[in-house]
C-alpha cells in the first residue's frame, strides 16, 4: 500500500503482541541523519511504548545505507537478538547512483531474511525529493521507525509462535 494512502504511525495498538521480553538490534544509516535520527527516534520510542527494556534496544551507526545490510548481518552473528530494524534514507540525485544502492539494500535485506533465523526489517526510505523524506520521517505521513518497530515485534512474535 501506497504511504499517500496510510499514515507511517498508525495502528491498534491492541493488536500489537507483548514485547517485554523481546531484544532488537537498530542499525542506523549515519547519511541524510537530518531523516535517519528521526526515524531511529520513532523506532526507539515505539518499542519502549509496547515495553521492550532499554537495555534491549542495541544500537549501532553505519555510514551509509549501502552498509545497512553488512551491519545487520553483524547483529544476528555476534549479538543475541531476536530482529534487527536498519533504517537509513536515500534520496534520488541526478545519477544512477540511487537505484544501485536502493536495490543493493534490498537484495540483501531480502538475502537475510531467506537464509536467516533473525527477521530483518526494512526501514529504507527512498524517495524523489528530501520533502518526501521528511514526510515519513515524522511528518504528514507518520514515522517509518514507527511502522518498522511495529513490524519487528510482530514478527519476533510469528516466529516465536512457530518455535513453540
Amino acid at each position: 500500500m501506497a504511504t499517500a494512502y496510510h499514515n507511517l504511525s498508525d495502528y491498534d495498538f491492541k493488536s500489537i503482541p507483548d514485547a517485554t521480553e523481546m531484544k532488537f538490534g537498530i542499525v542506523v544509516s549515519e547519511w541524510n541523519y537530518n531523516i535517519t535520527g528521526k526515524l531511529q527516534e520513532g523506532a526507539i520510542s515505539t518499542l519502549q511504548k509496547h515495553g521492550v527494556k532499554e537495555e534491549n534496544i542495541l544500537l549501532k551507526t553505519v555510514p551509509g545505507s549501502f552498509e545497512l545490510t553488512f551491519g545487520a548481518n553483524q547483529f544476528i552473528e555476534y549479538s543475541n537478538v531476536d530482529a534487527v530494524i536498519v533504517l537509513g534514507c536515500v534520496v534520488r540525485g541526478e545519477t544512477p547512483h540511487f537505484d544501485y544502492v536502493c536495490m543493493g539494500v534490498t537484495q540483501g535485506i531480502t538475502q537475510l531474511n531467506a537464509t536467516g533465523n533473525v527477521p530483518v526489517i526494512y526501514g529504507l526510505v527512498t524517495t524523489n525529493t528530501m520533502e518526501q523524506a521528511e514526510d515519513r520521517a515524522g511528518g504528514k505521513l507518520g514515522n517509518k521507525g514507527d511502522e518498522c518497530a511495529i513490524t519487528a515485534i510482530k514478527m519476533v512474535d510469528f516466529a516465536w509462535r512457530l518455535q513453540k
